[in-house]
């Protein structure tokens, strides 16, 4: 096969030193990148400062990637710098040995066995939710979207994954997640400066945000090893991630540390909140944007009944809700965005790239493109019904949409993230009418890349559900 290198592939032209750094804006470098993809084609390159970046907009070539993860490639080395420096050096920033031992007590935790386990805690959770919009909802008012759905996330992670009720949905105090929103745009800022300019000036703010994270994840040790000392059989039967964490931290000869339990506690935290909310938020938007699909979702909803489902099984049979989540996740991934490394000299696709060239591999570019997907651009959960997304070409589905990712590094808490999105979904359509979802400008909601993308400002009013 001949090869090219990567000077002979076309990009845009940028400036001395800084590269294309000044045509990058943060917030909307997913949807540049992807312009860039639509006049240059499925593989490009810019660069950010001295840093070159090969462009990947072919969905089958950056499933081969991920599948040789993580002896193959790697998440750059920048991004395991900067969140070791933040506190959250665990398994989603780990590489090689650290990310082999996390991997399994991570997988365990979150596996579909123990989500089942735990269904009646996300019940009373949801349950609370739910009270919370009623309020709302009686007092005629309109609630932040996101910031809400960041609270049940965030109350849902912290009781599967750590075993800890902080019920954040119903306090009025300061919650955590003023701290957790301030980490993951600082990280992203500087995962992508051309250059480490935090080496040099410090940033107190994010460290007031990232000492009181030290210390609410402190707390959320010392409550599980409190419990461990009361019930020592939980040393051999963990319940929950942080259990899980604590016994093989404490076991000889495991290479696990004090800094990894802690890692992981935030590193959950973070994925727990920002994700799952994000996607919940545009799924809600976009139902209210297309009646129709609506109106289908809550048909199939009521038709198990004119209340929430109670038990675990009542959500595994919702083929139309798990369609539109499907198509949410296609459209508006929360990670339209994914930065590799190789670990050697390596050919990708024809081009040759040499050890540590950063990879930006736009994850909806192949999701979106009409040349795989009659009407790739428009909301229609149709398309993934009977277990094949209709109009897709010979490749797999799962190839060309990989919300979460693929190969050996998939995201460990899919299930959990599938099924609150079931559960806020159901509860929403079964006990309220969808007044409306605004925006601040009463335009489309804007997309904002801040490591993770979510839609900016939306605000959602709701009317009580008259029971039939």
């Amino acid at each position: 096969m001949q090869t090219r290198s990567i000077a002979d592939l076309p990009g845009p032209r940028g400036l001395p030193i800084l590269g294309n750094a000044l045509q990058l804006e943060t917030s909307r470098m997913h949807l540049i990148a992807e312009e860039w993809s639509r006049r240059y084609g499925e593989c490009f390159r810019f660069r950010i400062g001295p840093r070159q970046v090969v462009g990947l907009a072919n969905p089958e070539t950056i499933a081969a990637l991920l599948r040789e993860r993580p002896d193959g490639f790697q998440r750059s080395t920048r991004l395991g710098e900067i969140a070791e420096d933040m506190g959250f050096n665990g398994l989603f920033a780990a590489e090689g040995d650290a990310w082999r031992r996390q991997r399994p007590m991570v997988m365990a935790s979150f596996d579909p066995k123990h989500i089942k386990t735990y269904f009646p805690a996300l019940l009373k959770v949801t349950q609370r939710f739910e009270r919370r919009w009623r309020r709302t909802a009686a007092a005629g008012e309109s609630l932040d979207l996101q910031a809400d759905l960041m609270r049940y996330t965030v109350d849902v992670t912290a009781g599967l994954a750590f075993g800890t009720d902080i019920n954040t949905l119903e306090s009025d105090e300061e919650v955590i997640q003023t701290h957790l929103d301030k980490v993951f745009p600082a990280l992203f800022k500087r995962l992508f400066a051309p250059f480490p300019f935090w080496r040099w000036f410090r940033d107190r703010k994010l460290e007031f945000h990232l000492q009181a994270l030290q210390r609410a994840v402190g707390d959320f040790i010392a409550q599980a090893r409190t419990r461990m000392e009361a019930k020592p059989e939980l040393r051999e039967h963990p319940t929950n991630l942080i259990e899980a964490m604590i016994a093989a931290r404490d076991n000889p000869g495991s290479g696990l540390t004090d800094s990894d339990v802690a890692g992981n506690v935030l590193t959950m935290l973070l994925a727990g909140e920002d994700t799952t909310a994000n996607t919940l938020a545009w799924m809600i938007y976009l139902l209210y944007r297309h009646p129709e699909a609506l109106r289908r979702a809550r048909e199939e909803i009521s038709s198990r009944g004119n209340a929430m489902p109670q038990r675990y099984e009542d959500m595994t049979s919702l083929p139309f809700v798990d369609a539109c989540i499907n198509e949410t996740m296609r459209l508006k991934p929360v990670a339209p965005i994914i930065v590799l490394q190789p670990k050697r000299d390596t050919v990708v696709s024809d081009i040759e790239v040499p050890k540590g060239t950063l990879l930006m591999c736009l994850m909806r570019a192949g999701a979106t493109d009409e040349r795989r997907f009659p009407g790739a651009r428009s909301f229609d959960p149709e398309r993934w019904m009977d277990g094949q997304m209709r109009g897709a070409s010979a490749n797999s589905p799962k190839r060309v949409s990989m919300p979460f990712g693929a190969g050996p590094r998939l995201c460990p808490g899919r299930y959990l993230a599938i099924l609150e999105m079931k559960m806020v979904i159901a509860m929403l359509l079964s006990g309220f009418d969808i007044e409306s979802v605004t925006t601040p400008d009463g335009r489309e909601a804007q997309e904002h890349l801040a490591f993770t993308m979510f839609p900016v400002g939306l605000r959602l009013k709701l009317a009580p559900r008259a029971k039939a």
